[in-house]
């Protein structure tokens, strides 16, 4: 049953750009509405969505509050729950071969936009930063999302944050986000565990113990 209904929200997400209700998920699963609310805790103890007070604020790459992105496909806008998950959406939806995704800097407030592709990294000049180590995301995943940004430069980011967490240009952030959620669309996917983590996070050009890696 929880897996039904994840699919099912990973399903409204994509064809809607809102996450459903729980009578959303009722209608389409044939589950009564206490059965849907007892799978979604479920689906968030094992983080496979986020839940705010009984409302699914995100199921990643997906998100249903703003926090710095917004991805637009052909038909249906979403909000991007993060650089890494607006990055990601075009690689997850068939029908979708490219985004626009656009934010601001967060230093100087200059806007920024790029048509995000399956084929080839967006050209641009502009820095990915992550805040907060990957072993550390789940302590508060929402503002670990918030705080993964894209910035003009590192001047930029440094404008910001004094202690800089981990930047990244844009072709490494267009290669993490290539294949991290492969299949999360389909019946019987599984997160990743720590070791198929880190040897991804190492295939795709990241390193040190940010990443969980060697330096």
């Amino acid at each position: 049953m929880n897996e039904q209904v994840r699919v099912a929200v990973y399903a409204h997400f994509a064809r809607t750009g809102n996450a459903p209700s729980v009578q959303d998920l009722s209608a389409v699963t044939g589950f009564a509405a206490a059965a849907v609310r007892g799978a979604l805790d479920a689906l968030h103890a094992s983080r496979d969505l986020v839940l705010r007070d009984g409302r699914i604020v995100m199921a990643h790459p997906f998100a249903s509050i703003p926090l710095g992105f917004s991805v637009m496909g052909a038909n249906t806008l979403w909000w991007g729950g993060c650089a890494w998950d607006s990055f990601a959406i075009p690689h997850l939806l068939d029908e979708e071969p490219d985004v626009l995704v656009a934010t601001r800097c967060p230093a100087c407030d200059t806007p920024h936009a790029w048509v995000v592709g399956r084929d080839a990294p967006p050209e641009g000049a502009q820095v990915a930063h992550f805040r907060t180590p990957v072993a550390r995301i789940w302590d508060d995943v929402v503002h670990s999302c918030a705080n993964q940004r894209l910035f003009c430069s590192t001047e930029c980011v440094e404008a910001v944050h004094e202690q800089p967490g981990y930047v990244m240009d844009l072709a490494t952030l267009w290669r993490l986000a290539r294949g991290w959620y492969a299949g999360r669309m389909e019946p019987g996917y599984r997160r990743r565990d720590p070791s198929s983590a880190s040897a991804y996070f190492a295939e795709v050009g990241l390193h040190g113990p940010f990443w969980g890696l060697k330096a």
